[in-house]
C-alpha cells in the first residue's frame, strides 16, 4: 500500500522528521520557508496530513484546496490558527500538544513575572549603556514577589502551575478568575481563592494571563480593565496575542498607569506594536515560554504521535474537534 503523504510545514527536529518518514511519505521544510497561504495550499493539495506549528492558518480556503486532507497536527497547545468548525465540516481532524509544555511554560511565566517585578531588562539596558557609575537607594527599585498577591486570569494547567510556584515557593496570596471554578481539591493544592474578574484586577500585585484566545477573550484586558488595576501592579501575558489591547497597554505603561508589564505574546506577532518598543518599563520576549529543548522535542513528538495514531487506526491522541471527523 502507498503510505499516507504528510507535509511538515516548518523546520522541526530532524529526528522527528526521520521518525515520521518510517510511517509516511514526508515532505519537510528544512529551509524553514514561511509559505504564503497560496503556497501552503499548493503544498497540501495532495497531502493526507499536515504537521503545523501554530503559524499556519487552516481555514475553509485551505481545506478546499486539499481534498485528501484528513488530519492537521498542531505542534502547539493553542490552536487559534485552526478554523475548527470548518475543519469538522470538512471531515478533518485537528490535534494539539497539551500537557507536555505545562511545567516549562509555568516556569517561564514565573521567570517573566520576576524579571518584570525586579526591572531586570530595564536595569540591564542601563548597565550595558555604560550609565552605571554610582549607587542610589531607589535605583531600579521594583516590587516584591514574596508575600504579594498573585492574580491569575485563566486557571487551566499552566495557571495552576504558576499558582503552585507562587503559593508554595514564594508565600504569595493567590487569587484567580476562570470561566469555571476549580474543584475544592485543586484550589487547596494551589492555595488559590476564586474571585470575580473585577476583584482580581483591583487586588492583584502581579496579574498573569493564561487564558486561551477566543473571540470572547479578544482584548479581555484593555484600557478599561487596566484602569481598574493598582498603579503599582505588573501585568504578565504568556497566553496569546490579542488577549491584551497592546496599544492601550503601551499607553498605560507610558503614563505609568501600571508599574510594568512582561509580554511573551503580541497582537499580530511576530510584529510588535511600535509603542511597546518605546517604553522602558516592559520586558519583551519572542513567544518562547515553551522553548526548552526537551519540551519542544516532546511537543514535536506528540504531534507526530497524533499523526501516527490517526493513520494506524487508533485515533488521534489529543483531538481538538469532536466527534472524530469522518472522511473517505
Amino acid at each position: 500500500m502507498t503510505p499516507p503523504r504528510i507535509l511538515v510545514a516548518r523546520n522541526i527536529f530532524p529526528e522527528v522528521v526521520e521518525r515520521l518518514s518510517q510511517h509516511f511519505d514526508v515532505e519537510s521544510n528544512p529551509e524553514d520557508i514561511i509559505w504564503t497561504p497560496a503556497e501552503l495550499a499548493e503544498r497540501v493539495k495532495d497531502k493526507d496530513g499536515v504537521l503545523t506549528t501554530g503559524s499556519q492558518r487552516v481555514d475553509a480556503a485551505l481545506l478546499a484546496a486539499a481534498p485528501r486532507l484528513r488530519i492537521v497536527a498542531n505542534m502547539a497547545v493553542g490552536y487559534n490558527n485552526f478554523d475548527v468548525d470548518a475543519m469538522t465540516a470538512a471531515g478533518v481532524q485537528g490535534t494539539n500538544t497539551p500537557d507536555v509544555l505545562t511545567e516549562t511554560t509555568a516556569d517561564f511565566g514565573f521567570a517573566l513575572l520576576m524579571a518584570t517585578a525586579r526591572r531586570v531588562t530595564e536595569s540591564e539596558h542601563y548597565l550595558r549603556a555604560g550609565k552605571w557609575n554610582r549607587w542610589s537607594y531607589d535605583m531600579f527599585a521594583g516590587s516584591d514577589v514574596h508575600g504579594s498577591t498573585l492574580g491569575i486570569l485563566g486557571m487551566g494547567r499552566i495557571g495552576q502551575g504558576i499558582a503552585r510556584r507562587g503559593a508554595h515557593g514564594f508565600g504569595m496570596n493567590v487569587i484567580y478568575h476562570n470561566r469555571s471554578r476549580l474543584s475544592p481539591e485543586l484550589e487547596a493544592e494551589c492555595k488559590a481563592r476564586y474571585v470575580s474578574k473585577e476583584e482580581l484586577l483591583r487586588t492583584a500585585d502581579h496579574l498573569v494571563l493564561v487564558l486561551p484566545y477566543t473571540p470572547e477573550s479578544h482584548h479581555a484586558i484593555g484600557a478599561a480593565e487596566i484602569a481598574q488595576m493598582k498603579s503599582t501592579a505588573n501585568l504578565i501575558n504568556i497566553a496569546r496575542g490579542g488577549i491584551v489591547d497592546d496599544a492601550a497597554l503601551a499607553q498605560a505603561l507610558k503614563d505609568k498607569r501600571i508599574a510594568a508589564a512582561g509580554l511573551d505574546v503580541f497582537e499580530g506577532e511576530p510584529k510588535v506594536h511600535p509603542a511597546l518598543l518605546e517604553v522602558p518599563n516592559v520586558v519583551l520576549t519572542p513567544h518562547i515560554a515553551s522553548a526548552t529543548v526537551p519540551t519542544r522535542l516532546a511537543m514535536a513528538n506528540l504531534a507526530a504521535d497524533n499523526l501516527i495514531a490517526f493513520f494506524d487506526g487508533r485515533g488521534a491522541l489529543t483531538p481538538v474537534n469532536r466527534p472524530a471527523p469522518k472522511r473517505a
